[in-house]
């Protein structure tokens, strides 16, 4: 299994024969788990390719941690194979929940922030990582509501889930300024609050783009970095951690794969700092 470092793309099917081709200077890739559960086929052929050249970070869209009615166990099964087959570096799944009455419903819905959903999602993770018999990332996401029986924040949620269960935190930067700006949260506080975890429990960071609308921030990993969103993550550089393995998301309107690799290089701009708490 290789150890993550340094900066990553995700990787997406209009660069396979780009990654196939020649090698490509980036250090590390992310997949959506889902998009590899099958016994074969073209998706799989080049996952293992790839696995052989760069470590890999299997990021999952569809367990809903938070679901209620959740055949979680079939989809842990799945992933296991997954996981036994790309010896990943990292694992990770979404803070939500996206299925009920066994119907999925295809989207990282927002959990209320309670100490009833608190008790859900840590029996959730417990489960999972004692499945896969490793220590799994939850990352923050971006909401679009928030609920009247919120009784904590989402980083006070994701630090009690942590210090709960032992999981890491895979946390989304981009995903904190758009509830910034969509719920008027603070998300240099929650960073002040990363900060005081200890260094290696935020195990991964993803960076993208997202559309301003008139009245809503949507979170589509369609563009490039926003400048507040770079500057969300150089204060996360200066204040928790400058080595923290870092990905460039982006999964609509995808560019040319030199695109993405121009904007995982402005990471090392931001890493480049005094200070720096570890790293």
């Amino acid at each position: 299994m290789k150890r993550l470092f340094g900066n990553g793309i995700g990787l997406r099917t209009p660069h396979y024969r780009d990654f196939l081709h020649e090698p490509v200077e980036i250090d590390w890739l992310e997949v959506h788990s889902e998009n590899y559960f099958g016994d074969g086929g073209f998706d799989l052929f080049v996952l293992d390719q790839l696995a052989q050249r760069y470590p890999i970070s299997l990021h999952g869209v569809g367990l809903g941690l938070g679901s209620v009615h959740s055949a979680q166990e079939i989809h842990l099964r799945k992933l296991k194979r997954l996981i036994d087959r790309v010896q990943p570096a990292l694992v990770s799944e979404h803070l939500c929940w996206g299925s009920i009455s066994g119907r999925h419903l295809n989207d990282l819905l927002p959990l209320t922030l309670s100490d009833q959903a608190l008790k859900l999602v840590t029996e959730r993770v417990d489960f999972m990582q004692s499945f896969l018999q490793r220590q799994i990332l939850v990352e923050n996401v971006s909401t679009y509501l928030r609920f009247a029986d919120d009784v904590m924040s989402e980083s006070e949620f994701l630090i009690a889930l942590s210090q709960r269960t032992g999981c890491g935190i895979l946390l989304d930067v981009n995903n904190l300024y758009v509830n910034q700006c969509n719920h008027q949260e603070d998300a240099r506080q929650a960073i002040t609050a990363f900060a005081q975890l200890p260094h290696n429990i935020i195990g991964e960071v993803h960076l993208a783009g997202h559309t301003k609308l008139a009245h809503s921030v949507i979170d589509d990993h369609g563009s490039c970095v926003d400048p507040a969103v770079w500057d969300l993550y150089q204060e996360l550089c200066r204040t928790v951690s400058a080595s923290i393995p870092t990905l460039i998301e982006w999964d609509t309107q995808i560019p040319a794969l030199s695109v993405l690799l121009n904007e995982a290089k402005k990471i090392n701009a931001c890493r480049q700092l005094d200070g720096a708490k570890y790293g």
